[in-house]
């Protein structure tokens, strides 16, 4: 008895195909249970997405062609740009010896005088130049707030100014230190109460009524302060400042440089094109990575989109950054993004659960898998602290958040021992931060 060739084919195809379709359909059962039909989520919009990245299949897709507002997700796409345009360490800022002088190049690194960091080669370099010292203040094309960014969040830590010439994180760090003392006078303990910030500034401070928790709030407009006392014995508060573009930065540089960077003309511009340049390195973009992924860092995240655009574009520039990558490096998304920002604070920014799929399969493809882990948090850490950890690694990924919106998006390792990338992206929802994550969470524990 002959068979056919082609029946030979079906007879040792149909086993994967009913493999393939039972693992569909047990991940569909599982996604209803958890995440579609649960009854805190049927006035939300969710969109899935699971693949295997060796073979490219997907394993599980629902509604993820669809648009949705990725909040921190976004940032996947800026440290994708970062990890592949930016040297191994930050550059801080280019200098040019013009003979009388030496101008400054800045580009944008959110780490000069930080108080994250100890080490800021480009402070002790212009310590030790003995010539006047101008900056170019024309190479910054971008806005200090982003675009559909809340305004009335102006004076919260997590939508800090971005600027050319970042100084001490573009924020005034604020403290609170209360120490008992006994006093004869009176019968008990007194109370010594400090406040003082860092950078210190001599901008004007008001006190207002005491609360429960030591808290600062900045004026709209200008660089003006209230504090209020709170009933911790230490507290520390951090509140973005205006920056004037580099004006108000270079401003806190001169009291703690001890002297003075004036802003370049167009002559001492001028003078420094086809002079020899020495570009001054400072922290390891890994390390910033790292801490912006971990902790959701919007300051660092848009930096660096920042920092990206001045090497590509010798400029910073966030629109034609992100028009250049978009047609570039990202030319092959599956559905076309909107893109607004490197944090994710805009409700402007729309990505499909596939866009992501992709960026992670690059991520993935082009860096060495010890660099993708030790930038991504793992469970357990930063802000997967709340997912439970296992013996072994379990989730790599990225978390995002604002109200009404739930994102989670990286790599899953799965029960047959394969890295799966993933993106669960939640929209419009009004149930429980906490609950919603316990379900993704055993979402992905079933994959």
């Amino acid at each position: 008895m002959r068979i056919s060739t082609m029946r030979l084919f079906a007879i040792g195809v149909l086993p994967f195909l009913l493999g393939a379709c039972s693992v569909q359909q047990k991940i569909s059962k599982v996604a209803n249970a958890l995440l579609i039909t649960d009854s805190s989520l049927l006035q939300a919009h969710v969109g899935i997405a699971v693949q295997d990245p060796e073979s490219g299949k997907f394993i599980y897709r629902y509604q993820s062609d669809k648009l949705f507002t990725p909040a921190s997700n976004t940032k996947i796409f800026s440290c994708y740009a970062a990890m592949k345009h930016l040297p191994l360490k930050l550059p801080a800022a280019i200098l040019t010896d013009l003979d009388t002088a030496v101008l400054v190049t800045p580009t944008g690194d959110p780490s000069f005088l930080h108080p994250e960091f100890s080490n800021h080669p480009l402070f002790e370099k212009l310590k030790s130049i003995q010539k006047p010292i101008y900056m170019l203040n024309n190479n910054w094309k971008s806005k200090a707030l982003g675009m559909g960014w809340s305004w009335d969040d102006y004076s919260e830590e997590y939508m800090t100014e971005r600027s050319a010439f970042p100084v001490y994180g573009n924020q005034v760090h604020w403290f609170q230190q209360k120490s008992k003392k006994e006093n004869p006078s009176y019968p008990g303990d007194s109370i010594d109460l400090f406040v003082y910030s860092n950078p210190e500034v001599d901008w004007p401070v008001n006190f207002g009524k005491s609360r429960n928790s030591f808290a600062v709030e900045r004026d709209q407009y200008s660089n003006a302060f209230q504090l209020f006392e709170g009933k911790e014995p230490s507290a520390t508060v951090s509140v973005p400042y205006i920056t004037n573009g580099i004006e108000t930065g270079l401003k806190l540089l001169k009291d703690s440089l001890g002297k003075e960077i004036q802003t370049a003309n167009e002559a001492t511009s001028q003078a420094a094109k086809g002079r020899f340049s020495e570009t001054i390195y400072s922290q390891p973009t890994d390390t910033l990575l790292k801490n912006m992924m971990y902790r959701s860092d919007n300051f660092y995240a848009d930096q660096c989109l920042e920092m990206v655009s001045q090497v590509l574009l010798k400029k910073m520039d966030e629109p034609a950054i992100i028009e250049e990558l978009l047609k570039k490096d990202l030319y092959d998304l599956p559905q076309t993004p909107r893109w607004v920002d490197g944090s994710g604070l805009s409700r402007f920014n729309q990505f499909t659960p596939e866009d992501m799929i992709l960026v992670l399969n690059k991520i993935k493809s082009e860096q060495p898998w010890e660099r993708v882990t030790g930038i991504f948090a793992a469970a357990g850490t930063g802000t997967l602290r709340m997912y439970k950890t296992k013996k072994g690694p379990f989730i790599y990924a990225k978390s995002g958040s604002l109200t009404g919106v739930l994102c989670l998006s990286g790599y899953v390792y799965s029960k047959d021992k394969k890295w799966l990338c993933f993106s669960i992206m939640i929209n419009n929802h009004n149930a429980s931060g906490v609950v919603l994550r316990k379900k993704i969470e055993a979402f992905l524990e079933k994959l």
